[in-house]
């Protein structure tokens, strides 16, 4: 082989990588001038376009940590978590529940009711949030957190459910048979075998539940009024100002700190996230 053609085959690897280069800098650029304005004064926020700050403050952090009307954003995010938690534990223990019995029991029209829960995924939210709004306002639930968190303990996200059972079809049965063999019932099946083997695919479900769910601004916006049962995401509206008056250093503060809670799960959890989407479905 020759030199020229060596420092060809060198030189095309790298060459490759370069539109997915220019492409990941170009959709990562405004989560960086997100983090670099937050340091800027109020002033230069909009005049200096430089990703690198020429005069760095954290009073857009101080400012805006210390919230408004006497609430500071550390509530905001402490009822952020809570709804997050609370919400991830509802759709890992119903969501595998459910998966669990689609894919393992046997029981009357099991394939019509499956079918119908596939259904469900193709329903946009804003279709089913009238009727759903109009029975949480019969029940008194309005401005509490139970019209975002109960819905996820009974397993209502069906892209999870069908999630959990493509891995579950994955899983042999012989070791359902065996473990029948030795005495167990259904309920040790799930929690002695499935659960054990299930692991990625909850992870997966749990990282995705935390981020839908921290992220979520209409939902939030529509049966929370009490500003001391603000999130994240309503206390970051709050701090606009439709009038033009808005302090975009403290906003741009508290929307930097709101991307390290998802940014961090992901971090921590990303193995069992990409194993439980590569094995997802494989026989």
């Amino acid at each position: 082989m020759t030199t020229a053609t060596t420092m060809k085959t060198r030189l095309a690897g790298p060459l490759k990588h370069l539109p997915v280069i220019a492409l990941g800098l170009l959709m990562i650029y405004p989560v960086l001038w997100l983090i670099a304005s937050s340091f800027k004064p109020n002033q230069l926020i909009f005049s200096d376009p430089s990703l690198w700050p020429a005069t760095f403050t954290l009073d857009n952090y101080m400012n805006g940590w210390t919230g408004f009307q006497g609430i500071s954003f550390g509530r905001f995010f402490a009822n952020s978590f809570v709804i997050s938690i609370l919400s991830v534990l509802g759709n890992v223990i119903t969501c595998s529940l459910a998966a669990f019995a689609f894919a393992r029991l046997k029981f009357s029209f099991g394939k019509l009711w499956f079918a119908l829960m596939l259904v469900t995924i193709m329903l946009p939210y804003h279709v089913t949030l009238v009727p759903q709004y109009v029975i949480f306002n019969e029940l008194h639930w309005i401005n509490t957190y139970y019209p975002l968190v109960l819905p996820k303990w009974l397993a209502t996200d069906s892209f999870f459910i069908l999630l959990m059972v493509q891995f579950i079809r994955g899983i042999p049965k012989d070791l359902d048979e065996s473990a029948t063999i030795d005495g167990c019932n259904y309920k040790q099946i799930y929690f002695r075998i499935m659960l054990p083997l299930l692991t990625p695919a909850l992870i997966t479900t749990a990282i995705f539940t935390f981020i839908w769910t921290w992220d979520d601004f209409f939902s939030q916006m529509i049966y929370l009024s009490d500003i001391r049962l603000f999130t994240v995401q309503l206390g970051i509206r709050a701090l606009f100002d439709p009038s033009g008056s808005s302090d975009w250093g403290a906003l741009l503060a508290m929307s930097a700190l709101s991307l390290l809670p998802i940014t961090a799960v992901f971090l921590v959890f990303q193995r069992y996230f990409l194993e439980g989407i590569a094995t997802t479905g494989l026989k």
